[in-house]
């Protein structure tokens, strides 16, 4: 008797990145071609597959993506355990579940970052055969030397910042260049470093204003009229980091329901604050230093346009990682980067962990080495 040809789902969630057509491509071509799989795409993330939102990925939909930025998926941030419906929260766990099973599909691969790891994680649990695959241009996703989309983002960052250096030269000014990262450091760290930035801030060390005048003050001492200050998103001043933490602290502790979303409403409320704190840096800076400052926001650029080579290769990798994992019957993992190869890691290890910038990582030492301010 012939053995019945599997049929796997796709979904891209979250936030898009560079290289989730690749990833898709790698992952449908080698479940088509090498294994004789049935592929099925999901539109705009979980939220496909509650309202049925199927579409064939054969070889004619799976052709000339590659190169392609975004996801022709489409994407959103649902979460199967608190999704809107008609107005109200419900959990479609069980939903997600009868459907996947209705459809006859062995199992769906998850395209995301960090909450689409915890939300694959709990869909494992309930019984869904499911393997997730780690994109975000923050590389944070825990458990992974890389995940696809940091490196185009890092290319884009570092030209940004090439292109800087220019005007910031031309009109003896300070500029501040915003680059996405809300609790990890790596793009700003890994976009400061090969862009020849003066004073790099990223999440994990909190600075102090008044050490990072100082450092653009001895530059103009020593000859040098400007200076480029790359700050993360998520970066905070030592003030800022202790009340932050001091609540996060409380969260930790908070017993009852009530507790809790008294500190969560404190926790956004800092967060709300936070906003625009990059534009208050520069005016700070500015006020002590007398050098005119701009400050230039790059936003989702970093997310946009045709992946680089490297997140091509990676995504790839992966995919077809990921196809042969599916025909050997291992789920509930995800598809990590091992340096030139690929291994699955239980998604137990990887949901709910974010991969922080270490205090004493080796870039950072360089950043020191080249007498780049860290803003401590």
């Amino acid at each position: 008797m012939a053995t019945k040809a599997k049929c796997i789902g796709i979904l891209t969630a979250g936030g898009d990145s560079p290289g989730l057509n690749a990833a898709i491509r790698g992952v449908g071509k080698a479940a088509l071609g090498y294994y004789g799989m049935k592929v099925d795409g999901f539109r705009d993330g979980f939220r496909g597959l509650i309202e049925n939102r199927r579409l064939d990925l054969d070889r004619a939909t799976l052709s000339g993506i590659l190169t392609t930025g975004g996801t022709i998926l489409g994407t959103s941030r649902d979460k199967p355990h608190r999704m809107v419906i008609n107005g109200r929260t419900r959990d479609m766990t069980g939903v997600i579940r009868d459907n996947l099973k209705k459809w006859g599909i062995d199992c769906i691969v998850c395209l995301g970052g960090g909450g689409t790891q915890k939300s694959a994680l709990r869909l494992h649990q309930a019984g869904v055969n499911i393997i997730t695959l780690p994109k975000t241009i923050d590389n944070d996703v825990a458990m992974t030397d890389a995940s696809f989309g940091y490196a185009t983002a890092l290319d884009i960052a570092t030209e940004a910042i090439d292109r800087l250096h220019s005007t910031a030269h031309s009109h003896h000014r300070i500029i501040v260049a915003e680059i996405m990262g809300h609790r990890a450091g790596w793009l700003t760290l890994g976009a400061g470093l090969a862009g020849g930035a003066d004073v790099i801030l990223i999440p994990e060390i909190p600075y102090d204003v008044e050490t990072i005048a100082e450092a653009i003050r001895q530059r103009s001492k020593h000859g040098s009229n400007f200076s480029i200050v790359a700050v993360a998103e998520g970066a905070m001043s030592r003030h800022d980091a202790r009340i932050f933490a001091s609540a996060e602290r409380n969260l930790e502790r908070a017993k009852t329901l009530n507790e809790k979303l008294e500190v969560k409403r404190e926790i956004a409320a800092l967060e709300v604050r936070h906003q625009g704190n990059t534009m208050r840096l520069a005016r700070h800076l500015e006020e002590l230093t007398h050098l005119e400052s701009r400050v230039t926001i790059l936003g989702h650029v970093q997310r946009g346009g045709t992946p680089s080579a490297a997140d091509r290769m990676l995504a790839t990798r992966l995919g077809t990682a990921c196809a042969d994992l599916i025909n050997a019957g291992k789920y509930g993992v995800m598809v990590a980067a091992r340096g030139d190869d690929a291994e699955p890691v239980p998604l137990e290890k990887v949901a709910g962990k974010r991969k922080s910038v270490p205090p004493g990582h080796s870039w950072v030492e360089s950043a020191r080495r080249v007498q780049t301010c860290l803003g401590d």
